[in-house]
């Protein structure tokens, strides 16, 4: 897991699609070639007319597109910040710090990794499994929801691995929470990348830890600079307290508290 620089860019929003109503996917270009990004890292995004919004907001990076030089962002709206920053317009310019955080680990060759993510914790799983597909390491998606609608992106995900989805209704897919799908009883795993609400996560993690499979989380602790300065992201780790935006998002389970 390798930290890039980090720049301070006015990116100009190209395409904005409504997934439901509490998503939203942004689409983001640049007159210049955009910074290596990779599967993992987020950027600190400063919502411009909202009176109640101080602090720049951290998102996950969704997808990057190097032939077009476009950046995709999945948006939840939550709040008077992701609220505002809905509401922008195709040709407005949102200033951003990008990237940030250490991104995931790629596996070794001959490795078989599932992606499991839960809400808009799927976001950065997107470009993790574009890049997986890359490098020859076969794909499976594991993403749960509420409900069939609130299921995303399920197109993009299908295009570099198999997908299986969980919903609580039962709506799409096996009914009942991700780590109950009757994949992960029939498969065998050598790596497990996850994000999403915490107690999926760790429910994911212990289920890593009962067969001894890699497992990296990337955490949604809440990151208000994104540089290590406020510490209002630390989590308690076996190394001490360590500083989410700076040494994470990315953890290995095995260093977690957990």
């Amino acid at each position: 897991m390798q930290k890039a620089t980090s720049f301070i860019l006015d990116l100009e929003l190209t395409e904005i699609k409504s997934l439901n109503a509490q998503y939203v996917l942004m689409k983001f270009r640049d007159k210049n070639p955009l910074p290596p990004m990779k599967p993992g890292q987020f950027a600190e995004v400063r919502i411009d007319g909202s009176p109640n919004t101080y602090l720049r907001r951290p998102i996950s990076i969704n997808f990057v597109d190097t032939v077009l030089n476009e950046m995709w962002m999945l948006i939840q709206i939550v709040g008077d910040g992701t609220k505002t920053l809905a509401k922008a317009q195709v040709g407005d310019k949102i200033n951003m710090i990008l990237p940030l955080g250490k991104s995931f680990t790629m596996p070794q060759p001959n490795e078989k990794a599932v992606l499991i993510g839960g809400g808009v914790g799927v976001a950065p799983l997107l470009m993790l499994g574009k890049q997986l597909q890359e490098m020859n390491i076969p794909v499976t998606f594991l993403l749960g929801a509420r409900s069939a609608g609130d299921l995303l992106e399920l197109d993009e995900f299908s295009k570099y691995g198999t997908v299986y989805t969980t919903t609580e209704d039962g709506s799409a897919g096996e009914k009942g929470y991700v780590t109950q799908h009757s994949i992960l009883n029939t498969a065998l795993f050598s790596r497990i990348y996850t994000c999403g609400p915490k107690p999926m996560m760790l429910s994911v993690a212990s289920y890593a830890k009962q067969h001894a499979i890699e497992c990296e989380v990337s955490l949604e602790n809440m990151m208000a600079c994104g540089i290590g300065a406020c510490l209002c992201c630390v989590e308690d780790t076996i190394k001490g307290n360590l500083c989410v935006c700076k040494e994470g998002p990315v953890f290995n389970t095995n260093v977690l508290k957990w």
